[in-house]
């Protein structure tokens, strides 16, 4: 059968795609809750980003010092940190200036906090972007909060997803030399 059947809502395509990653810094990742599962599946889908060429925008909010080193390196090369006083990072002239530069349509997120930054990031997103946030790849310090801004983003028009979701939905197929280097990332336990 040669026609395409499916309709919109369509799956991911990662030529669309751009993973943002914000604040997951030093000062604040040791404050989360369930921070294992937060670095675990942020560091999955950066890995993830850079075996299929994905690009990337990391966020750094100022004096909450740097990116913590289990994401920091396993980015994919030249991946500089647009730093920012403002939650929503679209209120970082650099920040847009990379969403420019990579001219994608659909925006992953992951990162901190849930019901601050990751939520304006995400609701300013949608004017104009598809936004997917990863949600067993968000937190904020207090469960409560994470879950009611995922239910705010849902709400809004935001698709609540996971990290093996967005994986195997970016994929779209096994038996590649590709699906076999993610399998390691999609065998580890958050």
């Amino acid at each position: 059968m040669d026609k395409d059947l499916r309709t919109p809502p369509a799956l991911l395509e990662r030529e669309q795609c751009l993973l943002v990653i914000i604040d997951m810094q030093q000062k604040l990742v040791p404050l989360m809750a369930d921070k294992e599962r937060l670095i675990a599946n942020v560091s999955r889908l950066a890995r993830f980003a850079r075996i299929v060429g994905m690009p990337v925008v990391v966020s750094e909010q100022t004096n909450l010092g740097p990116t913590i080193e289990q994401i920091a390196s396993v980015l994919p090369h030249a991946v500089e940190p647009v730093e920012k006083i403002s939650f929503d990072c679209f209120g970082c002239g650099p920040f847009q200036e990379k969403l420019w530069e990579h001219q994608r349509p659909v925006l992953a997120i992951a990162g901190i906090e849930s019901h601050i930054c990751v939520a304006q990031t995400a609701l300013s997103g949608l004017v104009g972007h598809e936004v997917h946030v990863i949600a067993d790849a968000v937190a904020s310090r207090y469960e409560p909060n994470r879950q009611v801004a995922l239910r705010r983003l849902e709400q809004a028009g935001a698709v609540i997803s996971s990290t093996e979701m967005f994986m195997y939905e970016v994929l779209g197929r096994a038996g590649t030399d590709e699906f076999r280097a993610v399998l390691p990332l999609v065998k580890e336990t958050p």
